[in-house]
């Protein structure tokens, strides 16, 4: 294995169910080095190897440029649901806020990975009807066109919690005892947010041979059995 590089990862939307469980993942690697996250508040988690960055508008980064350079993975949690929403304020917390991020990230760090917390049922055409599913389809399609080392968008779809962690929604607590049965009966739309986490890792290491990630994908690099 010591042919593979260390992780040194830039982690968004840690203060989130999905970031947090992503960072609780790279803080127990051996082979993630550094992490650094950028928030807009304090995240309250400590660890030798942990940065944070607090930065309010994700619009502009190029205050903290400098203090980007020097990674080779990301791992974009940063998200909103679009329940709610207009589609033209979706489109600017969904594709330009994740794409005036990565676009400078990808000049700071060519050898950088880049890994995208999409969704199931994400719209690859960008043409169907379902607007969330256009916008987070056209967002992966332009973030691959970066000049990245690579880059992953990872599908999850129903991802049971790690206990333990504080941002888990709370939802979640309704249908936990499910998730057993969900796992039996949709193996292909049920993984851990652990293994959401590892499968990361893993494609920033050792890449993979797709480029979109659905629920299979990120159980078998999570687990190893990709091959």
């Amino acid at each position: 294995m010591s042919e593979y590089p260390k992780i040194k990862a830039i982690i968004t939307g840690a203060t989130g169910m999905v970031g947090e469980g992503v960072l609780h993942e790279c803080l127990l690697h051996p082979d993630v080095e550094a992490v650094l996250v950028i928030n807009r508040k304090p995240g309250g988690v400590t660890d030798p190897k942990l940065k944070e960055i607090i930065h309010q508008d994700f619009f502009d980064i190029s205050v903290i440029e400098d203090q980007l350079k020097g990674y080779n993975a990301c791992f974009f949690c940063l998200g909103v649901s679009s329940v709610g929403m207009k589609e033209p304020e979706y489109y600017k917390l969904t594709y330009t806020l994740t794409l005036n991020v990565a676009t400078p990230l990808s000049k700071l760090n060519p050898d950088m990975t880049f890994c995208y917390v999409s969704g199931g049922g994400t719209d690859s055409t960008e043409k169907g009807r379902s607007m969330w599913a256009r916008v987070k389809g056209k967002t992966e399609n332009d973030l691959m066109k970066l000049p990245f080392k690579r880059v992953f968008a990872f599908r999850p779809g129903y991802m049971h919690p790690t206990k333990g962690l504080k941002n888990t929604n709370p939802y979640y607590k309704y249908m936990s005892w499910m998730y057993p049965l969900l796992r039996l009966l949709f193996p292909g739309g049920v993984s851990t947010l652990a293994e959401l986490g590892q499968a990361m890792i893993n494609v920033a290491r050792f890449g993979y041979e797709k480029q979109v990630l659905e629920v299979e994908d990120i159980v078998a690099l999570a687990n190893g059995t990709e091959e």
